[in-house]
C-alpha cells in the first residue's frame, strides 16, 4: 500500500481494516489519517472510481466503517471519526491518480532530495510504468520529469478556477444533486483543504 494513502504504521493497520469494507460497498478508500491531540481524530478519505460521492454516501460509509472499528478496536484512545470526499484540490494518492488527471497543475513533494529539491510544481504529463510524470518550469523551458511513484511523500492538485469549473461540469454530467454537496466557496489551497464530509463521530 502506497504511503501516501497510509503513511504510519497505525494508518496502515486501519486502512487493512476499513479498505476491504469501503471497497465492498463499491467505493474506493483515497487516504487514512489518525491525527494526534487531545482527542484523535480518524481522517478517512474515500471516492468512486468515477468520482463524484456525496454527503450521504459518505454517512453510510461511516456507519460500516464505525461498526467494524468497534468489532476490531485497533485505537485504544477515545477517537472521532469523519468521513470526506477528497475535494477539489485532490491528494493524488495512487499511481492511476496521475493517469487521470493527466493535464492539470499539480503540487509534488518527494522524501529525499531529486536533483538538489525535494518540491515539484507543474502539469501532470501521465505516468510510465512505476514513475509519474510532471511538465516544469526551468530556466525558462518546459521540461518533462519523471519520478518514481515510491519517492513520493505527498502530491496533490492545485486548485484552479479551470479545475473548479471541470469538477461542476462533471458532477453535472453524472447527475448529482450540488445541494449534496458542501459549498466550495470556502475550498482555498492549503493542506487541510478537504471535501465534502459528514458530521464526525464519537468513538
Amino acid at each position: 500500500m502506497s504511503d501516501l494513502i497510509a503513511k504510519t504504521s497505525i494508518d496502515r493497520r486501519l486502512a487493512d481494516i476499513i479498505g476491504p469494507v469501503i471497497e465492498g460497498m463499491g467505493f474506493e478508500l483515497v487516504r487514512v489519517r489518525l491525527m494526534g491531540g487531545k482527542t484523535r481524530i480518524l481522517q478517512i478519505m474515500a471516492d468512486k472510481a468515477e468520482g463524484g460521492i456525496d454527503v450521504d454516501e459518505c454517512g453510510q460509509i461511516s456507519t460500516a466503517v464505525s461498526a467494524v472499528l468497534d468489532v476490531e478496536d485497533p485505537i485504544e484512545d477515545n477517537y472521532v471519526l469523519e468521513v470526506s470526499s477528497p475535494g477539489i484540490d485532490r491528494p493524488l494518492t495512487r499511481l492511476k491518480d496521475f493517469e487521470v488527471w493527466k493535464g492539470w497543475e499539480a503540487r509534488v513533494e518527494t522524501s529525499e532530495l531529486i536533483d538538489g529539491r525535494r518540491r515539484f510544481k507543474g502539469t501532470l504529463a501521465g505516468t510510465e510504468s512505476d514513475e509519474i510524470l510532471i511538465e516544469i518550469e526551468e530556466g525558462g523551458e518546459t521540461l518533462t520529469i519523471g519520478l518514481k511513484f515510491e519517492w513520493l511523500s505527498d502530491a496533490k492538485l492545485i486548485l484552479t478556477e479551470d479545475l473548479i469549473t471541470e469538477m461542476l461540469r462533471q458532477r453535472k454530467a453524472q447527475g448529482v444533486d450540488p445541494d449534496k454537496f458542501d459549498s466550495i466557496e470556502n475550498e482555498t489551497d492549503t493542506d487541510d483543504t478537504e471535501g465534502d464530509d459528514v458530521p464526525p463521530t464519537k468513538h
